[in-house]
């Protein structure tokens, strides 16, 4: 069940992959995720009323975008943007600051969060492989970290296991707080994607444009190369 290496490595391309394959689902569905779920909550809803409904799901999902962006930005503050967008795994040290702990995967958790509030441009079908498909990579991606850690950090890494839920957040924190203090700047440069996919969630929800909101994800795409690009860079200069 655990991801293997190249899957660890490569995680970026994988996610594209799901979302490329969810998102190809409309030509065996054609009716938006967001439509669906307004004509099964009202079936007679007139074309106005579903319009607005529509954009209410739209608007929720920028939402839940917008909770990813924060909970991943400030998960980023305390595990580090170089560690978070490193192709190799770090096992050297337990996090237990911020967000971890509360739940061990806060960056994972954002990523569906994420995944479900994008989906809602695709089909139905669409929505549910998306979803479904980041959920079950992402498990096995926090399967090889857990492995990692259990293998270089033994009783500490168990411990911290059985405080601290995998994915399902506890509302109050289930570990003392660490010493490790947050760096809220690189956290922001590193975690633009998140925002700027926020960013363009809302323009869509506004606009009903698909031109105006691929554009603006083009440019989320473009800032994420570049910002992990000079996180990566900072971290050679910064390495011992």
């Amino acid at each position: 069940m655990q991801a293997t290496r190249l899957e660890f490595e490569q995680r970026f391309w994988f996610i594209g992959a799901i979302f490329f394959l969810g998102f190809s689902c409309s030509w065996l569905d054609h009716t938006n995720a967001a439509a669906g779920l307004i004509h099964l909550l009202a079936p007679t809803a007139s074309e106005a009323e579903t319009d607005r409904g529509v954009r209410i799901v739209f608007f929720a999902a920028t939402g839940l975008l917008i909770l990813a962006a924060m909970l991943r930005t400030w998960a980023t503050a305390y595990l580090r943007a170089e560690i978070v967008h490193d192709t190799a795994q770090h096992s050297s040290h337990i996090v237990a600051d911020g967000p971890f702990r509360h739940v061990r995967n806060p960056l994972y958790l954002a990523a569906i969060l994420m995944a479900a509030g994008i989906g809602t441009m695709a089909s139905r079908l669409g929505w549910l492989v998306i979803v479904i498909g980041m959920t079950i990579f992402f498990y096995r991606l926090i399967f090889r970290e857990e492995a990692g850690l259990l293998a270089a950090q033994g009783d500490s890494f168990r411990a911290y296991m059985s405080k601290v839920p995998r994915m399902i957040p506890s509302p109050w924190p289930r570990v003392p707080a660490g010493t490790t203090g947050p760096r809220w700047g690189q956290a922001i440069i590193g975690e633009l994607f998140f925002w700027l996919l926020a960013a363009g969630m809302a323009a869509f929800g506004l606009t009903l444009d698909m031109r105006l909101a691929a554009i603006t994800f083009l440019f989320s795409f473009a800032i994420y190369f570049a910002a992990t690009a000079i996180v990566r860079k900072r971290a050679r200069r910064s390495a011992p």
